[in-house]
């Protein structure tokens, strides 16, 4: 058995977790989050404690526990404490300002960039030259990171850019006469 999948996710105070026939929906104070269960898992909702086990011996549904215990456990967490991801921007007259909804980039193009946000995602900038993306739905805030990052990935040479705040972008040297 997945040993992932056999650990069982204690669900703190203020959360509720419910299972209604194939769907499971975690409600807490940054808001409601729910997911379809698959069939080759099965569910239960015990004493603060939600546990996992394979629906029949395949190695699929053994995969599938320890998938969905890690799904229903990033639910859990992000509707108690939330996900944030953390992005900077790297260039001479590179900026950022969040307006509301909206993500307004200078990003050393000829035009300014906007970026709408999706409901539930919230984005600050605490300086001109930082984004930050919070959000209850771990998947989503990291998609809508990778797609502001893409937006201007650091490029090789100089490093500008927009990229994660720990990531480390390996420079090339230039080209020798």
């Amino acid at each position: 058995m997945s040993r992932v999948g056999k650990m069982p996710i204690s669900v703190p105070q203020g959360v509720d977790v419910s299972i209604k026939g194939d769907q499971i929906n975690v409600k807490g104070s940054l808001g409601t989050l729910a997911r379809t269960i698959n069939p080759l898992v099965a569910v239960k909702t015990e004493g603060g404690k939600v546990t996992f086990m394979p629906a029949n011996e395949s190695v699929e549904a053994d995969a599938m526990s320890g998938t969905m215990r890690a799904l229903v456990a990033n639910m859990v967490n992000g509707v108690s404490k939330g996900f944030e991801k953390k992005l900077t921007l790297v260039g001479v007259g590179f900026r950022a300002q969040a307006q509301g909804q909206k993500l307004n980039l200078q990003i050393g193009f000829s035009h300014p960039v906007a970026k709408d946000m999706p409901a539930g995602i919230t984005v600050q900038t605490p300086t001109q030259t930082e984004i930050l993306i919070k959000g209850s739905d771990r998947q989503v805030v990291g998609q809508i990171a990778a797609e502001v990052r893409a937006l201007r990935p650091p490029e090789p040479y100089k490093g500008k850019g927009i990229r994660y705040t720990d990531e480390r972008v390996v420079l090339k040297e230039t080209k020798k006469k």
